[in-house]
C-alpha cells in the first residue's frame, strides 16, 4: 500500500467519523433540551415533537435521490456541501425566534444530513477493500454512538446553564472544521456511475409520496391522517411504475425483487429503528416530568445506552467481517426486544439503577445489530451503487425513526390531546410511554425474524469479488 493511498484512506475515515459524530450529537443533544424548547415557545407536546420529527422528515425525503446524484457528480463534493448546510442550519436554529423558524430551521438541518449520511458511508466503501469494511464501518457507527453519548450529557450541561440555544451554536465551529479537512485534505473523488443521468421526477414523486406517507402517520387518529397514508402509498405505486420504465433510475428495484440480503437487510433496520428511536425521547421526557431530574441529571442517565453502543459496535463490525452479520445482528435484535419489554413495567417508582440497566441492555443490543447490518448491506451491492445503498439504509433508519415518534404522537394524541404536558396530565403520560413500549416489543420480535431471513452474505460477496476479478482480468 502506498502512503499517499494509506493518506486518502485515512482522511475519508477521519472526515466521515467526525461529520457522523457532529449530526449524531445534534439529533441527541435536541432531545433532552425539547422540555425547555416547549417552555420557551409554549409548545403543546404534539408540536413538540415535530421539533424531532421534521428533521427526520427532511431527512428521509432526500436521503435516497442525495446518494443518486452523488454516485454521478461525485461523492466528496455532496458530503462537503451536505456539512455546509448543515452547519448553516445549526446556527439558523439556535437564533430562532420561534418555533416556526425553529422548525424550519430543522428542516434545513435534515436536508444537510441526509447530504452527509447518504455520503460518508459510500465513500469508506468505495476507498476500504472488502476484508476491512466491517471493521472501518464499525469505527464509523462508533462515532454516531459517540456524538448520542456526548449528546445527553453535555447537551444537558448546556441547556441548564446556557439554555437550548446553545445545543445548537455548539455544532457550528465542528461543522466547519470538517469542512476545512475535506477541502485541504481529502484527496479524490468518487463517482462510479459519472455520466449516468439523473432521475428528477422519480425523486420528485418519491419525496411527495414520503412527505404524504409520514406527515399522515403523524396526523392520525384523524381522517387527514388516513386519506394522507393513502396518498403516499399511492404515489409509491406511482413511483415504482416509473422507476420500472426509467433508463437510469434512483432505485434500481432489481436491488430488492433479486437482492435477498440488501432486502431483507433494510427490512431489519426498518423494523429496529421503529422499535428503538423513540426511547430517548420518552425516557426524556419520563426523567424529567416523572422522576423530576434536571435536563443535565437526565443527560447522565441516559448517557448509558450511547456508550455501551460506542464501546461495542466496532467490535461488532470487526466480527461481522469474519461471522455471519445475519447471526450478530439477530442476536442484537433479540437484546433489544428483552429491553424493551422490561420497560412496559416502568412505574413512577421504578429505581433509577433499573432504568440504568435496561439502557445498557438496549445499547448492547443496539451495537451488536447496526454495524453488522450495515455491512451486510454495503457488501450485497456493486460498487457503482454504494451511493444508492448507503442512501437507502439511511433511508430506512430515517423512516424507522419517523414511525417511532409517530407512533410516540399518535398515543399522546389519544391519551393527552393537544395540550402542554402538566403534573396533572403526569399518569396519562406514563400511560402513553408504556404503551409505545408495548408497541415496540413487538415490532422488534419481529424483527428478529426478518434479520434471520436474509441469509448468508459471504456467500455471495465472495461471488461478487469472483466477477470482479474476472472482468479485471478478461476486459471485453
Amino acid at each position: 500500500m502506498t502512503t499517499t493511498r494509506w493518506n486518502s484512506r485515512t482522511a475519508a475515515l477521519v472526515a466521515a467519523t467526525i461529520a457522523s459524530l457532529l449530526t449524531a450529537f445534534s439529533g441527541s443533544s435536541v432531545s433532552i433540551a425539547l422540555p425547555n424548547i416547549g417552555s420557551a415557545f409554549s409548545m403543546d407536546a404534539i408540536l413538540l415533537s415535530w421539533v424531532a420529527t421534521s428533521f427526520l422528515l427532511a431527512a428521509a425525503m432526500f436521503l435516497v435521490p442525495v446518494g443518486r446524484f452523488a454516485d454521478i457528480h461525485g461523492r466528496k463534493k455532496v458530503f462537503t456541501a451536505g456539512t455546509a448546510v448543515f452547519t448553516l442550519a445549526s446556527l439558523l436554529a439556535g437564533l430562532a425566534p420561534s418555533a416556526t423558524v425553529l422548525i424550519a430551521a430543522r428542516i434545513l438541518q435534515g436536508m444537510g444530513g441526509s447530504m452527509i449520511s447518504g455520503t460518508g458511508v459510500a465513500i469508506l466503501t468505495s476507498v476500504f477493500p472488502a476484508q476491512e469494511r466491517g471493521r472501518v464501518l464499525g469505527i464509523n457507527v462508533a462515532a454516531v454512538y459517540l456524538g448520542l453519548s456526548l449528546g445527553p450529557s453535555i447537551g444537558g450541561v448546556l441547556t441548564q446553564h446556557l439554555g437550548w440555544r446553545s445545543v445548537f451554536l455548539v455544532t457550528v465551529p465542528l461543522g466547519v472544521v470538517v469542512i476545512a479537512f475535506v477541502l485541504w485534505l481529502l484527496d479524490g473523488e468518487w463517482a462510479e456511475a459519472r455520466g449516468e443521468s439523473f432521475d428528477l421526477v422519480g425523486s420528485v414523486i418519491y419525496a411527495l409520496a414520503l412527505i404524504a406517507l409520514m406527515y399522515g402517520f403523524s396526523e392520525l387518529p384523524a381522517l387527514q391522517g388516513a386519506i394522507l397514508i393513502l396518498c403516499g402509498i399511492v404515489g409509491f405505486g406511482v413511483f415504482g411504475a416509473w422507476e420500472l420504465r426509467s433508463q437510469s433510475p434512483v432505485v434500481d428495484l432489481k436491488l430488492f425483487v433479486n437482492n435477498r440480503a440488501f432486502t431483507f437487510s433494510n427490512l431489519a433496520a426498518l423494523i429496529h429503528y421503529s422499535a428503538v428511536y423513540a426511547v430517548t425521547f420518552l425516557l426524556s421526557l419520563y426523567l424529567q416530568y416523572i422522576k423530576a431530574l434536571t435536563p443535565q441529571q437526565a443527560g447522565f442517565v441516559l448517557i448509558f445506552q450511547p456508550v455501551i453502543q460506542f464501546i461495542s459496535s466496532p467490535a461488532a463490525g470487526k466480527l461481522s467481517d469474519r461471522i455471519e452479520p445475519r447471526i450478530l445482528a439477530s442476536l442484537g435484535m433479540t437484546l433489544t426486544a428483552t429491553g424493551l419489554f422490561l420497560l412496559i413495567f416502568l412505574g413512577s417508582g421504578t429505581p433509577l439503577w433499573v432504568i440504568i440497566i435496561v439502557l445498557i441492555l438496549l445499547g448492547t443490543g443496539y451495537g451488536l445489530f447496526s454495524s453488522p447490518n450495515m455491512n451486510a448491506i454495503m457488501s450485497s451491492v456493486e460498487r457503482k451503487s454504494y451511493g444508492v445503498a448507503s442512501g437507502m439504509l439511511a433511508t430506512m433508519r430515517l423512516i424507522g425513526q419517523m414511525l417511532s415518534m409517530g407512533i410516540a404522537t399518535i398515543l399522546f394524541a389519544l391519551y393527552l390531546g393537544r395540550v402542554e404536558i402538566t403534573p396533572d396530565l403526569y399518569p396519562a403520560f406514563l400511560t402513553s410511554a408504556k404503551a409505545a413500549f408495548g408497541i415496540s416489543t413487538v415490532l422488534c420480535v419481529i424483527g428478529i425474524f426478518a434479520s434471520l431471513a436474509r441469509g448468508d452474505i459471504r456467500h455471495g460477496q465472495d461471488s461478487r469479488m469472483r466477477s470482479a476479478n474476472e472482468s479485471s482480468t478478461n476486459p471485453s
